[in-house]
């Protein structure tokens, strides 16, 4: 039998007793309670608690979490493959020029005994742990904002991305996928929450974020500013450097074998629906949720703000000025975003009108927080998905809370204010995070952030906390290995499914799980599971999962699951896209074998 026990009823399901949804999953979804971050508070029953600017001295009595709630029934072990990737992954079914996918063969599961030997016998003995759900890099994108960067595929084919205007419909399907799951795939335990690390957003706008907190816990969403009835963009500029899908133009893209789709956009536009996740769920913050663009620190630029809400936008530039305003980026040359200001204004005379609106504008971290904690956004809980009035309060996005009676998770912000695209974390926060493992000693522990740990090198001190200094994913490592109960670090950032063991001279070792993006080809999410293997070995399993959308498009089907079919074959077929995101077989379906610290 798999033990798999809830630490306390979410908050969120109180008065929700009407809805029609598995109680029992829910309650053994414990995502429902939050543990302190920082202050040393017992465990509550309701929301999470998060680190304060300088934090207080906890009461002694209130030192350690305190499980609280009910035990969920136990649920049997019934370990299956359909729906994942273990049965069958999308795959091209044609040869050459733009490729129809299919069904294609499943990726078997790998063992990986690079921490510890993998002993038999122990699939008989293991009892779960905890069981979740990763999504990441989402990049919901309003394709019409006047700031993006659509034009640097003047230089750099994956500039811009014929699949962009989908990105809803894609997510929603995904969610879809995660509420038809029966459980963990390997040890059929009840799904504890689902956990976004970061991306959630492409271009930091509020109509972005409002799209997104309705994919995750359910509503109406018409994926469109601007004009409320046409589209106005790239796709139906007239210009051949974009699929201008709707048209009969001879554009670049259709030359490469792209099909012509008549009512392409205005079904892209168009209002679709999202069930919400059936699960509760919890969010990290990436640099494209923190930074315009994903890259600029340019909050403060009243010029760029009031081009994002305003009538006009840039289309079109030639190579040279496309590369030399990409390598600058690149280079971080730029991360207030004064220079890319400068250069649209250089081209204004070049912008084309498009209609104003003011749902485009920045969102501040402030905002992002409180969207959170906005009742219209609950779903299944829980109050704040991890934050925190205290969040708002402190001006942190960084938190703890309890996964199940064993497991606490912790969400990590590793954005850099200063600007730029790669990250790293401030010292309050570090030593926040070293407080609350140690607190926490007895309890296993997964840490999630956005950056990875290689990308975790821009120290560029944050404009708010200027004398709070940044640290790099190498130190972040060294702290994790300090702590015997670390199991995992799951995050994003690089759109490729990666898994790097990490092992300190102390004998203390972690996984690094590090899965693709669900805005490039696989486009694939992460259900990630966690099994006492009662050998002295913990295995941590990583099964990936596709959306619900079918491998076969059907060019005449732009319903919303058409759509979102379309939206996974464009991706594959789009210019310029890397072909190795999906990974090794070792970075795919595994069981990570790790001993127990």
């Amino acid at each position: 039998m798999s033990r798999i026990r809830s630490v306390a009823t979410s908050a969120a399901l109180k008065g929700r007793e009407a809805l029609e949804i598995n109680r029992r999953t829910v309650l053994a979804a414990a995502g429902a309670v939050s543990l302190s971050a920082g202050v040393g508070l017992a465990l509550r029953p309701t929301g999470s608690e998060a680190a304060p600017a300088t934090p207080a001295a906890p009461a002694a009595e209130e030192q350690q979490p305190v499980a609280e709630g009910r035990q969920a029934a136990a649920a049997p072990l019934a370990p299956y493959t359909k729906g994942t990737t273990l049965a069958s992954v999308a795959a091209p079914r044609t040869s050459s020029g733009y490729r129809r996918l299919g069904d294609g063969a499943g990726w078997s599961r790998v063992v990986r005994s690079d921490l510890a030997a993998a002993r038999s016998g122990r699939a008989g003995r293991r009892t779960a742990l905890a069981a979740f759900v990763q999504f990441t890099d989402l990049h919901l994108m309003d394709v019409q904002h006047p700031l993006r960067l659509e034009f640097l595929r003047a230089h750099d084919p994956h500039g811009w991305r014929p699949h962009e205007a989908l990105t809803v419909p894609g997510a929603i399907s995904l969610v879809e996928r995660v509420n038809a799951l029966r459980g963990a795939p390997v040890t059929g335990s009840p799904l504890h929450f689902v956990m976004t690390t970061g991306d959630n957003t492409d271009n930091n706008a509020h109509s972005e974020l409002e799209w997104f907190m309705k994919v995750m816990s359910g509503g109406r969403i018409t994926p469109n500013t601007g004009d409320p009835k046409h589209y106005e963009g790239v796709q139906n500029s007239g210009l051949k450097l974009y699929w201008q899908a709707s048209s009969t133009v001879r554009d670049g893209d259709k030359a490469l074998g792209f099909p012509h789709l008549a009512g392409y956009l205005a079904a892209a536009i168009r209002e679709v629906k999202s069930p919400g996740l059936n699960l509760p769920w919890y969010s990290t913050v990436g640099n494209h949720d923190a930074l315009p663009l994903g890259c600029f620190g340019s909050h403060a630029d009243p010029w760029l703000a009031a081009a994002a809400i305003g009538g006009k936008k840039l289309m079109t530039v030639t190579d040279a000025e496309a590369k030399k305003l990409q390598d600058s980026i690149r280079a971080a040359k730029d991360p207030k975003g004064s220079g890319y200001r400068d250069f649209l204004k250089a081209h204004a005379r070049s912008m084309r009108s498009v209609t104003a609106d003011e749902k485009r504008a920045p969102y501040t971290s402030a905002e992002y927080l409180k969207a959170h904690l906005d009742p219209a956004y609950q779903g299944l809980g829980p109050v704040g998905h991890g934050y925190s009035s205290a969040n708002v309060a402190a001006g942190t996005q960084y938190y703890a809370f309890r996964i199940s009676d064993d497991v606490i998770g912790i969400s990590l912000d590793t954005t850099d204010a200063g600007g730029h695209y790669d990250g790293s974390i401030g010292t309050a926060q570090l030593a926040w995070l070293e407080k609350t493992l140690k607190e926490n000693k007895d309890s296993y522990a997964v840490v999630f952030s956005h950056h990875t740990s290689q990308t975790m090198t821009n120290t560029r001190p944050d404009p708010a906390h200027p004398s709070d200094g940044r640290h790099t994913g190498a130190e972040l490592v060294t702290l994790l290995n300090r702590h015997a109960n670390v199991l995992a670090w799951v995050n994003g950032h690089i759109h490729r499914n990666l898994i790097t063991p990490h092992k300190a001279s102390n004998g203390n070792s972690f996984w690094e799980v590090t899965t693709a993006s669900h805005v490039d080809y696989p486009q694939l999410a992460r259900v990630v599971e966690l099994a006492d293997n009662k050998d002295g070995t913990i295995s941590l399993f990583t099964t990936l999962i596709e959306s619900a959308a079918p491998h076969r498009t059907d060019f005449s089907d732009l319903s919303q699951t058409g759509l979102a079919a379309l939206y996974r074959e464009l991706a594959f077929n789009a210019p310029g896209s890397s072909k190795v995101l999906g990974g090794n077989p070792t970075d795919r379906n595994t069981e990570l074998v790790l001993k127990k610290g």
